[in-house]
C-alpha cells in the first residue's frame, strides 16, 4: 500500500498528510517552511500543524517563532492501538445497549418504517437484512413474488451472487411465485408460477419476511434499486395474499 493510502486509511487527509510528510522530511521548522514544501498556504498549513499536534504525531516549542516538530513515526502505530482499544469499548458499549436500541427501532408508534436504497450496493443490503432477519426466527420461511427475467434478476443479485448458498446454510426457506416463465428450485425451496399479463411491464421483486415487505427492482436506466416497508399488519395482509394465492396454483 503506498504511503499517502496508508496515511488516508489512517484518518488524515490529503492536504494533513502533506503536512505530516513535509515535517518528517524538514525536523524542526516553522509553519512558514512547512507550508512552504507542503505546497499549500501559511494559514492552513498551521492550521493542520495543529491538528497534528491534537493527534500526537506532532509537537510544537517556541525558538523565537513557533516551531513543529514531528513525534517519531512509531506514534502511528500507537495512535492506531489507541484506536482500537476505544473501538473495543465502543463496541462492548453498543452491544450492552443494542437489545434497547432495536426496541427505540421497531416501536415507532405504529408508523411503518420506509428504507430506501439505491445500485446494487443498496440492493445487497436488503438481501443481507432477509438473511439476518430470518436466521433469528423459529419458522425460517419467507415468500418471494418475481417477475424478472434471468438479465434482470443478474441484475438484482450482482453485488451478492452467492445469496442462495448464503440462504441455504442458514437453513431459510422460501417460497417463490413467479409471474411468467423462468426462474428455477436450487435448494430450500418452492416455485410456482402465474400467467403474466403480456401487456405488464413490471420486473419487481417483492420479499415478506418477518414484519417487512421489500420491494426490489430496475429503474429505467437498469440501475438497481429498492425499499424496505417495516409494518407488522403490511407484513400479516401480504403474507395472507400470497399464502391464498399459493393454494390455487
Amino acid at each position: 500500500m503506498e504511503l499517502k493510502a496508508i496515511l488516508t486509511e489512517f484518518g488524515l487527509s490529503d492536504k494533513e498528510s502533506a503536512v505530516y510528510l513535509s515535517l518528517l522530511e524538514l525536523g524542526p521548522a516553522p509553519a512558514r517552511a512547512v507550508a512552504r514544501k507542503a505546497s499549500i498556504n501559511r494559514g492552513t498549513a498551521y492550521d493542520l500543524l495543529k491538528n497534528l499536534v491534537n493527534l500526537g504525531l506532532a509537537s510544537f516549542y517556541r525558538k523565537g517563532k513557533h516551531h513543529f516538530a514531528a513525534e517519531p513515526p512509531e506514534r502511528l502505530i500507537e495512535a492506531v492501538e489507541d484506536k482500537q482499544m476505544k473501538l473495543q469499548r465502543l463496541k462492548v458499549g453498543i452491544t450492552q445497549k443494542l437489545p434497547e436500541l432495536k426496541t427505540m427501532f421497531v416501536q415507532q408508534g405504529g408508523k411503518p418504517s420506509i428504507r430506501v436504497y439505491e445500485g446494487s450496493k443498496g440492493v445487497k443490503k436488503i438481501l443481507e437484512d432477509i438473511l439476518n432477519t430470518m436466521k433469528e426466527q423459529k419458522i425460517k420461511e419467507y415468500y418471494v413474488y418475481s417477475s424478472a427475467t434471468a438479465k434482470e434478476r443478474e441484475a438484482i443479485y450482482s453485488d451478492f451472487p452467492l445469496f442462495n448458498d448464503k440462504r441455504k446454510e442458514k437453513d431459510i426457506k422460501v417460497k417463490t411465485i413467479s409471474m411468467g416463465q423462468g426462474g428455477e428450485t436450487v435448494g430450500l425451496d418452492q416455485r410456482k408460477w402465474l400467467t403474466k399479463d403480456e401487456n405488464s411491464s413490471s420486473i419487481t421483486h417483492e420479499f415478506i419476511y418477518k414484519d417487512k415487505v421489500a420491494h426490489v427492482g430496475l429503474d429505467h436506466t437498469g440501475i438497481p434499486f429498492g425499499v424496505i416497508i417495516e409494518n407488522p399488519d403490511i407484513y400479516v395482509t401480504q403474507r395472507q395474499i400470497f399464502e391464498s394465492l399459493w393454494r390455487k396454483l
